[in-house]
């Protein structure tokens, strides 16, 4: 189920307003998810920045917006219910107008890169398996560039010497972050 967050009695109004149709991102999620090899319900909220801010604080403990969450199910429900996603149509909105494409290309980017997430992959923690397989998967749905895809061509323009592959700067990235992690957690021991 897909759920436009909205004032009571506005829904249909808000899907034209923002250029989505329930129906078409309904056949996205399912054939995204057969790409994916997820099976099970996925339910979907497109909300706001506020609440996707809210959400995050909630349940990842960072006080920020961001552009989308993932919830997996419980593993007794497995089959059954793959679990739900978030999205912030604020911040799919403005990062459609940086890339040049529709807000409605920008949701199912997020809406790929959150069912990767369900399916138990995590860009966080893997050595480029999830990158692989999005970038793989945007080209089979005709999207275009991914969250992961982005992330790391700033980082390779602003951190990565001229001539790195791009496993080397995912690996120097890493390498700067786990540094920063370490120098923030030794700053805090020492207080």
């Amino acid at each position: 189920m897909i759920t436009l967050e909205a004032r009571r009695g506005q829904a249909a109004v808000a899907w034209r307003e923002v250029g989505l149709s329930r129906a078409g991102l309904a056949r996205f999620v399912g054939e995204a998810q057969r790409a994916v090899g997820l099976s099970g319900e996925v339910d979907v909220l497109l909300a706001d920045d506020r609440t996707l801010r809210r959400l995050n604080g909630m349940f990842r403990g960072k006080d920020k917006a961001t552009d989308v969450l993932s919830f997996p199910a419980a593993a007794e429900f497995n089959g059954l219910h793959a679990g739900d996603l978030a999205i912030s149509l604020e911040t799919a909105g403005r990062q459609a107008r940086e890339h040049g494409h529709s807000l409605r290309d920008e949701v199912r980017v997020l809406l790929l890169h959150g069912l990767l997430h369900l399916s138990g992959m995590d860009h966080e923690a893997d050595r480029g398996e999830m990158a692989a397989r999005e970038a793989e998967l945007r080209t089979r749905l005709r999207l275009p560039s991914g969250l992961i895809a982005r992330v790391e061509a700033i980082e390779t323009k602003s951190g990565s010497p001229a001539g790195m592959t791009e496993r080397k700067a995912r690996t120097a990235a890493r390498a700067r972050a786990t540094a920063k992690m370490k120098k923030s957690a030794a700053k805090r021991g020492r207080r």
